[in-house]
């Protein structure tokens, strides 16, 4: 019987994480198996075959150059072990995906840049937070992620108050908010990398978000399959 997708999960070194139970669940389900990874959950040097960076804190300005004194709830340790991680994807061209933060700081490795606090920018959408799919989401046709989901719009949850500003390098915008916030991207080239901007291991009852599980575990066991 073939092993199952090895896939790291990066998120809070808190003991109880709904995130990361959640995240683990949506993964077995497609056939994944997830390895929980943290400034307090060391890498035991087991192989991966994919990676997820996970939701949580702000991302320090000091990283796409803004003003780092303004209020953001920061946790440099997890900050530079996720920047370690991605790098570390993208040099062997694993399988990514990033959930909220994990969206932004892929972007920000990537060269991008964020807005620090879109609260006062929002015009059509809440700033209400909510783990229920209330808020739209339109993504472009011809998009990945439309494949995935074999939808062009969803309902979604949301979480956040920072925003893609500028995209980085190799990844386009594939999906936005009633606002046209970034809410996806996707890589421009062949690499299999594949960010939202809210939390579908909250919604891994609904197939067109396990849907993107699924695609990064088939992902992870071609990897696997090649190595």
């Amino acid at each position: 019987m073939a092993q199952r997708p090895r896939v790291g999960v990066t998120g809070n070194g808190r003991r109880w994480s709904p995130s990361w139970w959640c995240t683990r669940i949506a993964l077995w389900l497609v056939g994944a198996r997830a390895i929980r990874l943290s400034v307090h959950h060391a890498w035991t040097g087991e192989p991966l075959d994919a990676l997820i960076i996970g939701g949580g804190d702000d991302i320090s300005p000091e990283h796409y150059g803004d003003d780092v004194n303004q209020q953001v709830r920061l946790d440099p340790e997890r900050d530079q072990l996720e920047i370690d991680w991605i790098e570390w994807a993208l040099e062997h061209r694993k399988p990514l995906l990033g959930i909220c933060r994990g969206l932004q700081l892929i972007n920000v490795v990537k060269d991008g840049s964020l807005y620090v606090d879109i609260s006062e920018l929002r015009q059509q959408t809440y700033n209400r937070s909510g783990l229920l799919p209330t808020k739209q989401v339109k993504l472009r046709a011809n998009s990945k992620l439309a494949a995935l989901c074999r939808k062009t719009h969803l309902r979604v949850n949301s979480l956040h108050h920072q925003a893609v500003k500028n995209v980085g390098q190799d990844l386009q915008v594939v999906g936005w908010d009633l606002d046209q916030f970034t809410q996806a991207v996707e890589s421009t080239d062949h690499t299999p990398i594949l960010g939202v901007q809210w939390h579908p291991e909250y919604l891994f009852y609904l197939p067109a978000q396990l849907a993107i599980f699924r695609w990064l575990c088939c992902q992870g066991a071609a990897c696997q399959a090649n190595s």
